[in-house]
C-alpha cells in the first residue's frame, strides 16, 4: 500500500500431511476443510518446502456472532520434526499494521532452530496483509522524494478511509486477540507459546489478560507495554541517536572522521528549517527526472528510520557529514533502499493507535516529549494531523490495566532501540510474577530478529523458565561500528 500516510511516518503445526487436534491425535491430510476454516498445501515467500495456507471464518463484531463475518488468512510453518508433538509458536507481527504472513520469509530464517521442533503460526492480523485489508491505492507513487509535510492534505486521508470496507471500530487489538485464539482452537491446539514484537508485544500483553489459559509461555520482544503509550516518540528517539553521537565519539575512526557530528547535525537542521532544499535529481528506481525536496523534518524522520537497526546506524553519522557538506546523495540512497516496500497497513495503524493510544496522551504529554534535541515534537505531527479524521472507538473498562498474568515471560529490549527504550520493558517486567528482561547492550528495534537472542528465545520455549536461560552469546555482540566514507570503509 502506497499512500501520503507512509510519507508522514517517514518524516519503529502442521506438517506437511497432518493436523494436530487438541488431544494430539494426527490425521492425513493434504486439504482440510470444514465450514468455518479451510487448510491447504502452498508455498510462501522464498520458503522452498510446502506449508500449509488457511482461513478462518470470524464475526466481524464478536458481540454478533451471527452478523457480518471476516476471513482471517494464515500460514503454518510446519515443523520439521514433529514426531514428539511440541505447543506451536505464533507470531504477532509489530506496526501495528504489519501482516505476517508477508513476513514468512524471514521468520523462517530467524526462526530456523524454533522450527525444527514446532510448528510456527502466522496470521494476518485483521486490517492487514489477506485479512479485509485498510489500505487504498494513490496514483502518486514518487512522493517520497517530492512531498514534504507542508504538502499533507486531509482530503486525501479522508478519501482513503472512505474507501476502507467493514465497521473501523471491529478492527481493534481486542478483536485481534479473539481472531488468533480462534485460530488455534479451530487448529485444534490447546495451548500455544507466542513472540510479540514491539506492537506485536502490546497484543501479546492483551492475549495475556483475555485468555492466559491459552498461553504455555510468552516472549515480549521491544515492549509496548499497556502504560506507555504509542506514538510518543521524541524522547525516546532522542536517547537512541544520543547513545549514537556518543558511540561515534567513543570509536576512533569514526571521531576522527566526524569529530564535529552533533554540531553538524544541528547545523543541518537550521539550514533546513530555514530554507529547504530542492535538487533536480534521477528516480533511483524509475530514472525519470524528479524534484528532490527536503525539509528538517524529513530529514530527522528519515534518519529516525535508521535508528531501528544497528545497520541503519551505521550509516547515519555519514549521511549527516555529506548532507552538512551539501551533498545529500547518500540520503536520497537511504530513501530509495525502502521506497516503495510494504512496511505496514497504515489504515490499521491510525486506527489502533488514533483509538488506543492517543486519547490517553495529554498535552503536557506532548510537551515534554517534545523537549529533546534530535526532532523536538515532529514525530507527533502524523498522529496530530490524521487521528481527528477517524472514526471512534473505545476499548473495553479493563484495557489499560497492567497485564499480571501468571505466565514465564522473556522479555527483550535493546539499549539503543529508538521506539521502545528498556523502560518500557521495565513496566511489563514488574507487573508480570513470573518473567525475566534482557537488555542487550548493542541492540536496537526487536533484538530477535537481528541477534543470537533467537537461539535463547527456542531454549526458552524448552525449559519455561526465563531466569534459567544461557545469556552468553550476548556479550559477543560486538560495539556499533560506522561508515566513514562514501567509498563504503568503516
Amino acid at each position: 500500500m502506497k499512500t501520503i500516510w507512509g510519507k508522514l511516518l517517514t518524516i519503529g503445526l502442521l506438517s506437511s500431511a497432518s493436523h494436530v487436534l487438541a488431544n494430539n491425535e494426527v490425521l492425513p491430510s493434504d486439504k482440510l476443510t470444514n465450514e468455518a476454516l479451510t487448510l491447504e498445501s502452498c508455498h510462501v515467500g522464498e520458503i522452498r518446502a510446502s506449508v500449509k495456507c488457511g482461513k478462518l471464518q470470524v464475526p466481524e463484531n464478536y458481540q454478533e456472532p451471527t452478523g457480518e463475518k471476516l476471513l482471517v488468512n494464515f500460514v503454518v510453518l510446519p515443523a520439521i520434526d514433529n514426531s514428539e508433538y511440541k505447543a506451536p509458536l505464533m507470531f504477532l507481527a509489530g506496526g501495528p499494521g504489519q501482516a505476517a504472513v508477508e513476513l514468512a520469509t524471514g521468520l523462517n530464517r530467524v526462526f530456523r532452530e524454533v522450527r525444527k521442533t514446532r510448528d510456527i503460526i502466522l496470521v494476518d492480523q485483521r486490517g492487514t496483509g489477506e485479512t479485509n485489508p485498510l489500505s487504498c491505492e494513490f496514483e502518486d507513487e514518487q512522493g517520497v522524494y517530492d512531498t514534504t509535510l507542508q504538502d499533507f492534505k486531509a482530503s486525501d486521508v479522508t478519501e482513503c478511509i472512505n474507501q476502507f470496507t467493514g465497521n473501523l471500530s471491529q478492527f481493534n487489538s481486542e478483536n485481534a486477540i479473539r481472531d488468533f485464539d480462534a485460530v488455534r482452537a479451530a487448529l485444534g491446539h490447546e495451548k500455544l507459546n507466542i513472540y510479540g514484537g514491539s506492537y506485536g508485544t502490546r497484543a501479546g500483553l492483551v492475549y495475556m489478560r483475555m485468555f492466559p489459559q491459552s498461553l504455555e509461555s510468552v516472549v515480549l520482544d521491544s515492549v509496548g507495554p499497556i502504560e506507555v503509550p504509542i506514538g510518543l516518540f521524541g524522547q525516546s528517539g532522542a536517547r537512541a541517536f544520543n547513545l549514537l553521537l556518543e558511540n561515534c565519539k567513543n570509536s576512533d575512526s569514526c571521531n576522527t572522521a566526524f569529530p564535529n557530528l552533533a554540531d553538524e547535525f544541528q547545523q543541518v537542521k537550521a539550514r533546513l528549517a530555514k530554507a529547504p532544499v530542492e535538487l533536480d535529481i534521477m528516480h533511483p528506481r524509475l530514472g525519470t527526472p524528479i524534484t528532490f525536496k527536503l525539509d528538517e523534518a524529513k530529514f530527522t524522520n528519515n534518519l529516525r528510520m535508521q535508528l531501528y537497526s544497528v545497520s541503519g546506524r551505521s550509516l547515519v553519522p555519514l549521511v549527516i557529514n555529506q548532507a552538512y557538506l551539501g551533498n545529500y546523495q547518500p540520503l536520497i540512497g537511504l530513501m530509495a533502499s525502502t521506497e516503495g516496500e510494504q512496511m505496514v497497513y497504515t489504515g490499521l495503524l491510525f486506527n489502533i493507535v488514533c483509538n488506543e493510544d492517543m486519547p490517553k496522551v495529554t498535552e503536557q504529554m506532548l510537551a515534554a516529549d517534545a523537549e529533546n534535541n534530535f526532532d523536538g515534537g515532529m514525530s507527533h505531527f502524523a498522529f496530530n494531523a490524521i487521528c481527528p479524521l477517524f472514526p471512534k472507538y473505545t476499548p473495553s473498562e479493563n484495557f489499560y490495566e497492567p497485564v499480571t498474568a501468571n505466565i514465564p515471560t522473556l522479555i527483550l529490549s535493546g539499549e539503543l532501540d529508538p521506539v521502545t527504550p528498556p523502560s518500557n520493558g521495565d513496566y511489563s517486567n514488574k507487573t508480570l510474577p513470573n518473567s525475566h528482561h534482557i537488555v542487550v547492550k548493542n541492540a536496537a528495534h526487536t533484538v530477535a530478529m537481528s541477534t543470537c537472542a533467537n537461539k535463547i528465545v527456542n531454549e526458552f520455549l524448552t525449559k519455561k523458565d526465563p531466569k534459567a536461560l544461557d545469556e552468553s552469546c550476548l556479550d559477543e555482540i560486538p560495539d556499533e561500528k560506522f561508515m566513514t566514507s562514501v567509498n563504503g570503509i568503516q
